[in-house]
């Protein structure tokens, strides 16, 4: 009987090491079907699902109080899993190199607890070679045990889109490997538990390594593209969604959006790409390239506002703009590398303290990682402008009618900044509104 029938038949379990955005859902999927330990190192989030709350909102409180995940803080519990899952962040330092503090981390952590028998597949997305060169020295030397012949090592990219509701883990093809052939027919068979759209064997650990690094990679700089393309075309006084809409008609042509990229993913994951290529030699042109372009967006929209409060004579200092939307995307309380804040300090640089408002976001979290606190939408009112930043359900709703609301009666002409372009341009047209969008 090898690992997988055991854990089909409730003899071993099966530990997610990491209950984020990413983990928690595996976590919960997995239960459905065998034992589950589900362990992070943060104990007040492990209280919250304890007590059946879930703070990323990827499943809901209903399925964290009905799953049979056995939610833990006490690593000790690893001892008894034999299959193990590593699902943690790796951001970057400000300097945009790597930052593995916290998968190794979670090695050192799970070294400490490996027992013989184990597969260790890890999910954080790094550059090609740290499962094997990085990870595996450290689960070997807390362990005491050899890789490839006391315990096994896999590597199956996470694709799970914090807030997406339609490519869900069961719904995408996940891409599996393994050290060897043996150990890749296990870790394939496990995922097949949940993947239910199918699972892609990876010819060893670093093509998958190397896939899922490129896939955001690929996005950041399409995106890159568009964001140049929307600041050609605000010089040009052409309307860039105009543009695209009519671009977009040919079959070909790939629909992509100017936007801010934050997140934990694709304004994080091209910088371990580009890494890797440096030490090995080669300077990154079009990645490194297309980050600068997107890193800038923030900037460029704070400077954009500025330019059209001084066109419609209302003051810089000390004006009264509002932002609407914090976290790094729609419909999603993750507020981690988002880049309004980009906005929000470029806006300080010319006096202005905005008044932010996310009732998405996880207000805590902004206030440790970036000491702000939001207001509620009353305090939205008599603004000189309003950015609307993030596409929130919250927002798509306002009519221009409410948008007007928000702006000093004194104002003949209402500054309003749509970034994403969620409204109707034909809604907001002079002399009443001064409208822009990327």
């Amino acid at each position: 009987m090898d690992l997988y029938e055991k854990l089909l038949s409730g003899e071993e379990k099966l530990s997610l090491v990491g209950l984020g955005y990413v983990g928690m859902p595996i976590a919960v999927a997995y239960a459905k079907k065998i034992k589950v330990v589900g362990y992070d190192f943060n104990a007040a989030k492990v209280d919250l699902y304890k007590k059946g709350i879930d703070p990323t909102r990827e499943v809901g409180n209903d399925a964290i109080k009905e799953t049979t995940v056995e939610f833990t803080a006490d690593p000790e519990k690893l001892k008894e899993c034999k299959f193990h899952i590593v699902a943690v962040p790796t951001p970057v330092n400000d300097d945009h190199t790597p930052d593995l503090t916290p998968v190794e981390s979670a090695s050192h952590t799970l070294g400490k607890h490996l027992t013989k028998g184990s597969i260790v597949v890890y999910e954080s997305t790094v550059y090609p070679g740290v499962t094997e060169d990085v990870c595996v020295p450290i689960l070997e030397e807390e362990s005491g045990l050899k890789c490839g012949v006391d315990f096994k090592v896999g590597y199956s990219p996470e694709r799970i889109n914090p807030g997406d509701k339609v490519h869900r883990l069961e719904t995408i093809t996940k891409i599996v490997s393994g050290m060897d052939e043996e150990t890749l027919d296990v870790v394939a068979k496990v995922y097949s538990l949940v993947a239910l759209a199918g699972v892609y064997k990876a010819e060893n650990i670093k093509t998958a390594e190397a896939a899922k690094v490129i896939e955001n990679s690929q996005r950041d700089i399409n995106i890159a593209f568009m964001n140049e393309l929307s600041m050609i075309f605000n010089r040009m006084g052409i309307d860039t969604q105009a543009v695209l809409k009519a671009a977009g008609t040919k079959w070909n042509f790939l629909n992509f959006q100017p936007g801010l990229v934050g997140g934990h993913c694709i304004g994080v994951d091209p910088y371990y790409l580009t890494y890797k290529a440096e030490e090995l030699g080669y300077h990154s042109q079009i990645i490194l390239s297309g980050r600068r372009i997107n890193d800038d967006m923030g900037k460029y929209i704070a400077e954009s506002c500025v330019k059209k409060l001084i066109a419609n004579d209302v003051p810089v200092k000390s004006a009264r703009v509002a932002i609407l939307g914090f976290t790094f995307k729609e419909n999603c309380p993750d507020t981690r590398n988002t880049k309004v804040i980009d906005i929000y300090k470029e806006l300080g640089e010319y006096g202005i303290t905005p008044v932010v408002v996310d009732p998405q976001a996880d207000a805590d979290e902004a206030k440790r990682l970036y000491g702000i606190d939001f207001d509620s939408m009353d305090a939205v009112k008599d603004m000189d402008a309003v950015i609307v930043a993030v596409a929130h359900e919250d927002f798509t709703s306002f009519s221009a009618k409410d948008i007007a609301a928000f702006f000093d009666p004194k104002h003949s002409t209402k500054v309003f900044l749509d970034i994403k372009g969620i409204f109707d341009k034909k809604d907001f047209t002079k002399p009443e509104f001064d409208y822009w969008r990327l």
